[in-house]
């Protein structure tokens, strides 16, 4: 992250487009800001556009505009995003998403600096910072021949890779005391709230998960739990019923970092409360498969260690 920072930092004067790459909810469009905030163009637009979100058939029309007339229910002139982003920078998030018609626009208004509205033969010239923003990979989407390779070269001038946040796991105790205390500076002046805090087994726990939501995700459970959760402290069991059993579990037991959060009994329950469920809904609530296929002698241990590590047995009929 400080080499992305600091890629950030450097870029942030040029007038070149700038591509963020990462996983959905790893910060590109915080990044894209940042970027535009620390530009010569800060006092100037910020036009975020989610590319995917586009529809088709309106793709050209809602970024380069068009005249009154140029098509069936186009009764009035529209302006682009091109146009209304001008001297400012636009985000174009998702641009793996474009079609590959949209593409070649793109790439022609990113060579000429100009656009021309549908409908109109005059070339407008606009001065726009092109910040593109993918969770694809987009060298695979050029050989596959999903994305023009000569619109990725012209966008990838400046290419900022954000890691997902369970390769940081060290920053996942900042990002929880930062997301909580915006939280509860946000929800200061509502009624009857409550200031938030963590336990300590609450912590651990948000420690421990591998997050493959990213930062949205922590951000989104720290919001739900800051709502849900009646009083001052949010419990373990709080966080547990919210993190759901098994959901985000990544296979990467034996790559966590020593220190912080890391607690070895209850990674260790992690992991056979994990092929415990995983083995009973194969089994259809059989114990004596369940047993076989996670190689424990009969459906009596397999009971005994159900109940060591509190795993709920399916409600339907068990049978052995």
């Amino acid at each position: 992250m400080e080499r992305a920072v600091a890629r950030a930092r450097r870029v942030a004067p040029h007038h070149v487009p700038v591509l963020i790459e990462g996983e959905s909810g790893t910060g590109k469009e915080l990044f894209a800001r940042a970027i535009h905030h620390a530009s010569a163009r800060s006092a100037k637009r910020f036009e975020a556009v989610n590319c995917g979100a586009l529809p088709r058939e309106l793709v050209e029309s809602l970024l380069f505009g068009h005249e009154k007339g140029a098509f069936t229910g186009a009764n009035e002139r529209r302006i682009g995003f091109f146009e209304s982003a001008s001297g400012g920078t636009l985000f174009l998030d998702e641009v793996g998403e474009l079609p590959l018609d949209a593409q070649v626009k793109l790439l022609r208004a990113l060579q000429e600096r100009q656009i021309q509205r549908i409908g109109s033969e005059k070339a407008i010239s606009v001065d726009v910072r092109v910040i593109a923003a993918t969770n694809r990979d987009l060298r695979a989407e050029v050989a596959a021949g999903r994305f023009r390779e000569d619109l990725y070269h012209r966008l990838a001038v400046g290419v900022i890779g954000l890691p997902p946040l369970r390769e940081r796991q060290g920053d996942v105790g900042l990002l929880v005391d930062h997301i909580l205390e915006g939280i509860n500076r946000d929800a200061a002046s509502q009624p009857g709230y409550e200031q938030k805090r963590l336990s300590l087994g609450a912590r651990n726990l948000l420690l421990r998960h591998s997050w493959p939501g990213n930062v949205r995700e922590l951000h989104n459970i720290l919001l739900r739990l800051s709502i849900w959760v009646p009083g001052p402290t949010i419990e373990i069991d709080d966080v547990r019923s919210e993190l759901q059993p098994g959901a985000g579990r990544e296979p990467d037991l034996l790559g966590r970092p020593l220190g912080e959060g890391l607690d070895l009994p209850v990674l260790v329950g992690e992991l056979v409360s994990h092929y415990l469920h995983r083995a009973l809904e194969e089994a259809g609530g059989n114990k004596t498969r369940a047993a076989g296929l996670v190689g424990l002698p009969s459906y009596q241990t397999l009971t005994n260690w159900l109940n060591k590590y509190r795993v709920k047995q399916p409600k339907r009929g068990q049978r052995r």
